[in-house]
């Protein structure tokens, strides 16, 4: 196996869905409750939140997804570009945060 996350993957849902049925309907009706209704929050904040946590977590195939639902919600390149940054700074601050525990981790081999 040479290649990792190639959007032609999807095709292997269906092997989830044909031997997790229930589950994966329950997961899907989920997904749609929180992010595919209008709540207080809007869809398009929705999506560029959920664009947010597909880059930190770094899952493509939610990025693709999200991408193209925040400009059909009017996401605009600037918006899109500003969620990669906070990202990208989220994701550093995290790596700082755990810094403090390794620091903490070392000191306590004392």
């Amino acid at each position: 196996m040479t290649k990792f996350s190639e959007s032609s993957d999807k095709q292997f849902a269906k092997d989830i869905i044909n031997v997790a049925p229930a589950q994966t309907a329950a997961w899907f009706n989920f997904e749609h409750e929180v992010n595919e209704k209008e709540t207080k929050i809007p869809l398009k904040f929705k999506e560029l939140i959920a664009l947010g946590v597909s880059l930190t977590t770094q899952c493509p195939y939610c990025m693709e997804k999200h991408i193209k639902l925040a400009k059909q919600h009017g996401a605009t390149q600037e918006e899109i570009a500003e969620t990669i940054l906070i990202s990208a700074a989220l994701r550093s601050g995290a790596a700082m945060g755990y810094g403090l525990l390794a620091m903490k981790l070392f000191k306590a081999e004392d």
